[in-house]
């Protein structure tokens, strides 16, 4: 029997701390979708197409990995994809309060939905997309905050 994980997220850009997650939920899971959903509260910087070519181009290696796009809830896209575990990084006290009560209310959608959480490595816990996204806005280089496979396509002055 396969087992399967989404990984959901605007992953707008996906950063080494996502990287990090992917990589360590790999051993537990037989599959994992990094599934880029739109989120109604951010402001994304990067098109939802470039965000899954990126992801695409990170894990081209790793055929255990895929990245789809979806609309509307994570519970809904759960069912539509017959994959109810779920992935998600922890990095603060704050990232487990907001978590924990996205995993209920998915729970409340959906019985079959659990939510795995996984606790970011100490070096990690400083990095978001927000943030990132925040420096790369601003001209700065974020590149080290990016995985080393994709950081050529994150030039400063490629963002305004």
């Amino acid at each position: 029997m396969s087992k399967t994980a989404i990984f959901p997220g605007t992953f707008d850009p996906i950063t080494i701390g996502h990287y990090e997650i992917v990589q360590r939920a790999l051993p537990i899971f037989d599959k994992i979708i990094v599934a880029i959903g739109h989120n109604t509260q951010k402001k994304t910087l990067l098109p939802v197409e470039e965000r899954q070519r990126l992801i695409n181009i990170l894990f081209e290696d790793t055929p255990q990995v895929s990245c789809e796009i979806y609309q509307g809830l994570t519970a809904e896209y759960c069912k539509q994809s017959g994959v109810f575990n779920l992935i998600r990084g922890l990095r603060s006290a704050a990232d487990f309060d907001y978590e924990k009560q996205i995993a209920q209310l998915n729970k409340a959608l959906d019985t079959r939905v659990e939510t795995i959480f996984l606790i970011s490595s100490p070096h990690f816990s400083h990095i978001s997309s927000s943030i990132v996204r925040e420096i790369m806005l601003n001209k700065g280089d974020a590149r080290n905050f990016i995985p080393e496979k994709i950081r050529e396509y994150f030039v400063p002055e490629s963002f305004s």
